[in-house]
């Protein structure tokens, strides 16, 4: 255990944004998940509704800090990819 009080400060740092970035990781994977099912399902209009969500939601993420641009442009176009396809 930290004996400093900046050593003490940084474990409460740490744990607030392992916690924060759990949330906005979920929120990832569901979101891209949303996606894929609609484009399983073969339905174009829901998979169009869901690939704006995720373009919005993703690009939201990299302002946070979360992803970088370059992850967030490549999800984005291999969704995008998959949904045109349909």
């Amino acid at each position: 255990m930290a004996n400093h009080k900046s050593a003490l400060k940084r474990i409460r740092q740490t744990e607030k944004r392992t916690e924060r970035n759990r949330f906005y990781r979920t929120r990832l994977k569901n979101i891209v998940k949303a996606v894929r099912s609609a484009i399983d399902e073969g339905d174009k209009e829901k998979a169009t509704a869901a690939m704006t969500v995720a373009n919005r939601q993703i690009h939201k993420f990299v302002s946070k800090g979360i992803l970088k641009k370059e992850t967030a442009a490549r999800k984005v176009s291999r969704l995008q990819k998959a949904v045109n396809s349909l």
